[in-house]
């Protein structure tokens, strides 16, 4: 039976947005509702933390550059540093969307094979269809491509990058698009997988070298991974209540690193649970594909 370890003994808030840097052996993640961006190399134990302005809904690295891509509330902020120190000059807003919705903020992020970046929104509050999918290619302009979501979440796209998965999670399904690389555009949404409400809410997600999608199920304790036909393959119980996204890491990507979240525990919950917030650590038996960088 696979069981999960503790990595990191974070104790983040909202810890979310793991992404493998390969470049430089560490594991980013953000703490959405701190607004603090991490750094964590799992061989020397080195860590480093950056505040935003702002909730911060992904961390993303450039492609051939130092720097990251930031999802700062309703901006896309491109950060020329090399994310250990903040300096306001080397910082610029690649994009920012929905004046007339001070209440929403960018969530999920993640760039395509090609280097684009898909940002979601969505309300403070959760409003039902209040957030958006949006696309922003290096050096154009920020294109509106799904509407009318409500938590946008996990993002994927299949190793023979024909396919794009997509999380909405009040839906309860992970969704699946045809995707032109070529283009960036996607079309013949359909469900892949549906989850019963009370097995949680589909949250992060990342898929493997063979297909396969693993999904973090926040308020259920538990990552699942679905095989290509979306046939659900397996289960891993977790020592948390909260884990919200998935990313494959270390040398040879065979690591599952998962983040947590204390958001949303009672006083109660949270004395029974020491490790919310905490890294967590799997050894799948599986290997992840190397994360995809902005190119811009």
């Amino acid at each position: 039976m696979m069981s999960a370890e503790i990595a990191l003994d974070a104790g983040d808030q909202l810890g979310e947005g793991p992404f493998w840097d390969e470049l430089r052996g560490e594991l980013l993640r953000v703490d959405i509702s701190r607004g603090l961006v991490h750094g964590w190399n799992p061989s020397t134990g080195a860590a480093w933390r950056r505040q935003c302005d702002g909730e911060v809904g992904a961390a993303v690295p450039r492609a051939g550059a130092d720097g990251l891509v930031l999802a700062v509330g309703r901006r896309i902020v491109l950060d020329a540093g090399d994310g250990h120190a903040h300096d306001g000059e080397r910082t610029r807003v690649l994009a920012s969307v929905e004046e007339d919705r001070p209440g929403n903020r960018f969530n999920d992020c993640k760039c395509d094979p090609t280097g684009r970046l898909w940002a979601g929104t969505m309300s403070g509050e959760s409003s039902p269809g209040a957030g958006s999918l949006y696309r922003l290619a290096p050096g154009g302009e920020l294109d509106r491509v799904v509407t009318g979501t409500t938590i946008s979440n996990g993002l994927g796209w299949s190793p023979a990058g024909d396919l794009m998965y997509f999380i909405d999670s009040t839906t309860h399904r992970i969704d699946v698009f045809d995707y032109d690389a070529g283009s960036g555009e996607i079309a013949n949404r359909r469900a892949f997988a549906r989850i019963d409400p009370s097995d949680g809410l589909p949250d992060g997600m990342t898929v493997d070298s063979e297909g396969g999608i693993w999904v973090c199920l926040f308020g259920g304790g538990a990552v699942r991974r679905y095989a290509e036909d979306g046939a659900l393959e397996a289960k891993v119980l977790l020592p948390v209540t909260n884990p919200t996204s998935p990313v494959f890491g270390g040398e040879d990507l065979r690591t599952l690193y998962v983040t947590s979240a204390r958001h949303g525990l009672s006083d109660e919950q949270l004395a029974a649970e020491p490790l919310a917030g905490a890294v967590l650590a799997l050894e799948p038996g599986v290997a992840g594909v190397p994360g995809n960088r902005f190119a811009g």
